[in-house]
């Protein structure tokens, strides 16, 4: 189980937003790097980013926000946020990032999607952002037909690294995450899923370490750790006692 803290980026700077709506935004810190140097030295081993403009835009957005974070810490980082075509992977990934997300050209162009896992191999992966079950694409902007489980199908064999799968309804929300259906796509699928949108205090971290809900790879979180509701140190000792017990 690994604890993704979530730096969103917004013209250039650390964000959060309420069910991905542009218009409902705090600012968080000015300076991401300096916010990933913060999650650092908590003692995070991933970080999660998202270039929130680019989901939007179909394209990079907030390079030079991305590219100060890279030389600032030492972290494996997933990015997602306009990716939606080969060049923009290549160059994610040989400017450092240890993985990309790609979540809109999943639904619109899965064949993009298995070219990338083919020529990057355990460095791809994919986003499902759902609303109601239903894969929302566009920086969630629209609502497909397409359900998520139907969507982690389609790349069961295509060498994708994770699912990250987000409640939409949920996320920024502080509701809690949407653990059921969450794990209940970890069971559906071999790729490890990652869950995101709605975590909101220690109890979540519990609810986390559940037996029924082992089958998930990690979770991201937002809003609540930058609020406070999660302390950072706790939840890392938390999940890593529930690895020990786990693996004894």
């Amino acid at each position: 189980m690994i604890l993704f803290p979530a730096i969103d980026l917004k013209d250039g700077r650390c964000v959060r937003l309420v069910q991905g709506d542009m218009n409902r935004e705090t600012v968080f810190n000015d300076d991401p790097a300096a916010q990933a140097e913060l999650f650092a030295g908590q003692g995070f081993e991933w970080l999660h980013i998202v270039d929130l403009d680019g989901a939007f835009a179909g394209r990079p957005m907030n390079a030079q926000a991305v590219e100060r974070i890279l030389r600032r810490v030492a972290l494996p980082v997933q990015l997602g946020g306009g990716i939606r075509d080969i060049r923009t992977v290549e160059a994610w990934l040989n400017r450092g990032v240890a993985r990309v997300i790609i979540g809109t050209a999943a639904v619109r162009d899965p064949a993009f999607v298995r070219e990338a896992a083919r020529r990057f191999p355990g460095r791809v992966a994919v986003g499902i952002d759902a609303r109601d079950g239903f894969v929302a694409v566009e920086g969630w902007a629209e609502t497909s037909t397409l359900k998520a489980g139907e969507l982690g199908k389609r790349f069961e064999d295509a060498g994708i690294t994770a699912v990250i799968h987000t409640d939409i309804s949920r996320d920024g929300m502080l509701a809690g995450l949407n653990l059921a259906s969450s794990a209940a796509l970890a069971r559906e699928l071999t790729i490890p899923v990652i869950a995101s949108g709605g975590l909101a205090s220690m109890a979540d971290i519990d609810h986390l370490l559940l037996p029924e809900n082992r089958t998930l790879a990690g979770a991201v979180t937002g809003r609540a750790l930058y609020d406070g509701r999660i302390d950072a140190v706790a939840a890392l000792r938390k999940i890593r006692a529930g690895k020990e017990t786990a693996d004894a």
